[in-house]
């Protein structure tokens, strides 16, 4: 899974969802990227924030990957602020950039989820596989982790992964 790239999105780069991260990595050697590592800013109808990390860390990822996986502790019954952030920016993509954009169709798409709860409502997914879908991106599927001693789920889910590319 080397053409794979998790985008970490936690308030934390050492906390429950990266230790989870980093499993994963360490069993498929996929790369992973921190978004606490990058200056995103909030969406902005005025696109006055198109020199901060967002575009060009975007460009990188569809440059470098056939398939996005986005780790996000359950924060309040959905994705992480940081995440949320992200996502928002994505519009970036359909406004300014849509060439840019227009490449995101095609890629897998896929979602790790982490807390101390045994999994979420189905609810929690909905946003990803609808932008899933609006953008183009087979959805590859998810997995909620709230046990690290469970390997069995990340074997399931790169499994899933591996049978749709």
């Amino acid at each position: 899974m080397k053409d794979t790239v998790i985008i970490l999105g936690s308030s934390r780069s050492d906390g429950d969802t990266a230790k989870a991260v980093f499993k994963m990595q360490d069993i498929t050697g996929c790369d992973y990227i921190d978004l606490n590592d990058y200056d995103i800013s909030y969406y902005d109808y005025e696109h006055e924030n198109k020199i901060d990390d967002f575009l060009p860390l975007m460009k990188r990822v569809i440059q470098d990957y056939q398939n996005i996986i986005v780790a996000t502790p359950v924060y309040w019954y959905t994705m992480s602020g940081i995440l949320k952030v992200f996502f928002d920016r994505v519009s970036d993509l359909l406004t300014i950039e849509k060439d840019l954009g227009r490449q995101l169709r095609g890629k897998g798409f896929g979602v790790i989820s982490c807390c101390i709860n045994s999994g979420v409502d189905k609810e929690f997914w909905h946003p990803f596989e609808k932008t899933s879908g609006y953008l183009g991106m087979p959805y590859l599927g998810n997995v909620h982790i709230n046990s690290l001693e469970n390997d069995a789920l990340f074997t399931g889910f790169i499994k899933e992964i591996e049978a749709k590319e």
